[in-house]
């Protein structure tokens, strides 16, 4: 531990009867940096964040913030600042009221709150809003306000509880933008809970996958995307088709032991593997031709999503998708080539 760690988590654990939420999670976070808690539901993300906000109370493992330690103080006495999916706004204060109910707790003398005010209002653009109630407000900018209201007491670590769930595509997209902007430009600590992968991905510094209230990897969002420390990441991040094989001897069958006519580069280990590329680094047809590991394989169906069309193949009992920018000149039923480069392809035994 040392006096440049924002937020230090040490093996820290909790339990609801027999069930393990967060399982020894250690963890620490830079001044300025965003880490992302991302998994699955029941994962732990939750739990552990409302740990660190002294919303829940530790079994095991200890809470540092700026290196003192806080698991034994209540939420009010902690350096932190909680943004939640409902914004929690008081529906009978102002926005100028609801933003400054933090720094009245704090006894911070008027004028400096009213300036602070200003200032909070400014940075998240609601100028002019300082007298509307909630009930006034759209959904984004009640969630601004509440940024608002946690920027303007300037936490030690400030912490999101999937803010942006409740909110429509377009809107989240947008919010998403404003908090990455603002975390850019005033460079605060943070701690952003979320299952929206791209959310994630786009905002932060680094990305903590958890799974059965461990933390399975963490890395920046390139690495995670990448380079995934094991099978459940990777098929947890992004998507991806799995070819479930076996090998005994020299050939190679899918699961249920019918050959498939698929050619690799390197040969598979003896007996069964799951070999898995993302969709997108998949080549079709033509484009398949020279690439080192190629599967033949029948359309199935196509779908159009807009900037892609997917075609879904089958090849025996394996099923793979591949995303391509416009159409291939083959229609349901034919048979194509589909290929890859070995280093967009993970093996898994």
């Amino acid at each position: 531990m040392t006096k440049r760690t924002a937020l230090e988590l040490e093996t820290v654990r909790r339990c609801f009867g027999s069930v393990v939420a967060v399982d020894n999670v250690s963890l620490a976070v830079a001044p300025g940096e965003f880490v992302t808690l991302l998994g699955p539901s029941g994962s732990g993300k939750t739990s552990t964040l409302r740990l660190i906000g002294g919303f829940e109370e530790l079994d095991a493992g200890a809470i540092r913030i700026k290196g003192e330690r806080v698991d034994h103080l209540p939420p009010y006495r902690r350096d932190t600042a909680t943004i939640f999916q409902s914004g929690a706004l008081f529906p009978h204060k102002t926005v100028a009221e609801n933003v400054a109910y933090g720094l009245r707790m704090r006894k911070v003398d008027r004028p400096e709150r009213d300036q602070r005010i200003r200032q909070a209002l400014d940075i998240v653009r609601l100028q002019g809003y300082e007298h509307r109630y909630p009930s006034q407000l759209s959904g984004g900018q009640k969630q601004r306000v509440a940024l608002a209201r946690s920027l303007v007491v300037r936490p030690a670590i400030l912490l999101f509880d999937e803010p942006l769930s409740a909110l429509d595509l377009s809107l989240r997209l947008q919010l998403r933008g404003e908090i990455k902007r603002l975390h850019d430009e005033l460079e605060f600590s943070a701690i952003y809970v979320t299952h929206d992968q791209g959310e994630a991905m786009a905002m932060s510094s680094r990305v903590a996958v958890m799974n059965k209230g461990g933390i399975e990897q963490i890395d920046r969002p390139e690495t995670i995307f990448h380079d995934p420390a094991n099978e459940f990441v990777f098929t947890f991040i992004g998507e991806s088709c799995c070819f479930p094989v076996r090998r005994a001897g020299g050939e190679v069958t899918d699961r249920q032991g019918h050959a498939v006519a698929l050619t690799l580069k390197d040969n598979l280990p003896q007996g069964e593997a799951r070999l898995y590329i993302r969709p997108s680094r998949l080549k079709l047809a033509s484009e398949a031709a020279g690439l080192p590991n190629r599967l033949k394989a029948t359309i199935h169906f196509i779908e159009f999503l807009g900037d892609v069309h997917r075609y879904h193949l089958k090849a025996g009992a394996l099923e793979v998708f591949a995303d391509h920018a416009g159409t291939i000149g083959h229609a349901v039923g034919d048979l194509v080539e589909v290929g890859w480069r070995s280093e967009d392809m993970k093996v898994f035994r």
